[in-house]
């Protein structure tokens, strides 16, 4: 029977922290290893970005004109998810507070969960692994699958329901760290969670005005995100 709410989660500071170098490295590898010069994800303000914007950036500031940006940027993704797969290290010990325990409330309750993030997919799915949280996750929409944050939450919404996990009246609700993540659960109509275990401070992320704001997901109860 579908479930009648759905519950999608951003994952670099929401559900990790502090995951370490290994996602800039793997980009800016992958861009040397593809066009033969350097670039960085420095002076780059990657929080709340989607990887294929922030690999455009990057190659933009190395002096590539945009066509040919645009023309190597799928190689360069392959290359570094690749790239990440190989070098991700064990990320249990940089779940945000109160995940785990939140994540097992909603799957108590028969929730489906999803991720919405501007990861990569073999990223994003590689990060969930070595964090022991994979199990909990039925769907994804990840940054090569989509050009804003608000068209990865429509896609993640479209799965569930072409899955048959939720009903046409299911509560959805977007839990992230950033503005953006408020800003692409208001574009779809989506109750917002946020969180402050990203970089982007409480009073920034009340401004953004969320319908729910916590410090982390020890302050919110999962009962909290199954009624209207």
């Amino acid at each position: 029977m579908p479930a009648n709410a759905l519950v999608l989660f951003d994952i670099d500071g929401t559900l990790l922290r502090r995951a370490g170098p290994h996602h800039r490295q793997a980009l800016e590898d992958a861009i040397r290893h593809v066009i033969g010069r350097p670039a960085t994800t420095d002076g780059i303000p990657v929080s709340g970005m989607l990887d294929g914007d922030i690999l455009m950036r990057m190659l933009k500031a190395s002096g590539m004109k945009r066509a040919d940006s645009a023309a190597a940027l799928p190689t360069i993704i392959e290359k570094a998810q690749a790239l990440y797969v190989r070098r991700c290290p064990d990320l249990r010990s940089k779940v945000c507070p109160g995940v785990p325990g939140f994540l097992r409330g909603l799957s108590a309750r028969s929730i489906p969960l999803g991720l919405v993030t501007g990861n990569l997919s073999r990223i994003g799915w590689t990060k969930m692994r070595r964090a022991g949280l994979r199990h909990h996750f039925l769907l994804g929409a990840f940054a090569d699958q989509g050009r804003t944050r608000a068209a990865l939450a429509r896609l993640a919404i479209r799965d569930a329901r072409r899955q048959g996990l939720i009903g046409a009246n299911a509560i959805v609700s977007l839990v992230g760290d950033h503005p953006n993540d408020i800003a692409a659960a208001r574009a779809n109509g989506l109750r917002s969670v946020a969180v402050g275990t990203g970089v982007v401070p409480l009073d920034e992320l009340a401004a953004c005005g969320p319908d729910i704001l916590v410090p982390d997901l020890r302050s919110l109860a999962p009962d909290g995100l199954l009624c209207a």
